[in-house]
This record gives structure tokens, sequence and C-alpha cells, in this order.
């Protein structure tokens, strides 16, 4: 069992920046790849950006240029720098985790508006 704990949202003015993170812990033995979905309201799930334990990342066309995904496998930890930032961003942000199965934070809610 892998338990995946979301933080660091919050509201901001457009233009603004946020740092989220997400701690793994449990019965982790190999996660091979960690990343991060949101989902509006009415809207499908969508993904945002994801790492490889290797390092290699994958962003939506959305937020190329705007977010950068990093990892701590020491921590078993992934952050999404979330920089000028719109109000379409606004969504909550699940964290995801890859191991033999795979895992879904709780999400946590990210707010975008002036």
């Amino acid at each position: 069992q892998v338990q995946l704990v979301e933080s660091g949202g919050g509201l901001v003015q457009p233009g603004g920046s946020l740092r989220l993170s997400c701690a793994a812990s449990g019965s982790i033995f190999s996660i091979n790849a960690m990343g991060w979905y949101r989902q509006a309201p009415g809207k499908q799930r969508e993904l945002v950006a994801t790492i490889t334990s290797g390092g290699s990342t994958i962003y939506a066309d959305s937020v190329k240029g705007r977010f950068t995904i990093s990892r701590d496998n020491a921590k078993n930890t992934v952050y999404l720098q979330m920089n000028s930032l719109k109000p379409e961003d606004t969504a909550v942000y699940y964290c995801k985790a890859v191991t033999v199965t795979v895992y879904w934070g709780q999400g946590t809610q990210v707010t975008v508006s002036s």
C-alpha cells in the first residue's frame, strides 16, 4: 500500500506562482514514474506533467514553459513548480505514482483568480 499526500495548493492571482509537493509513503519498493494531473469541474482529468525515475519528463502543451516537474527520489517526493499562472489553470491537482500498479493522491485545490 502506497499513500500519496499533496500539499501546496491555494489561491493565487493571475501571473503568480505556486509550488506543489507530493510525498509518497508506505510499502514502496520501486516507483517508476510520478506525475501530476488536474481536473476542473465538469471536465475530464488531464495530464499536466510526468517524470520517470530516470528523469525523463512529459508536459501538457498548455503548461510547457510555465510549469516544471522535478523529483527527489531519496524522499519519494515529486514537485510541480507553477509559474505565470492563468485562470484556466484552476483545478484540483492530483498526484500519481506508478509502481506495478497506479496510486492517486487525494488532490489539492489550485485556484487562480484576481
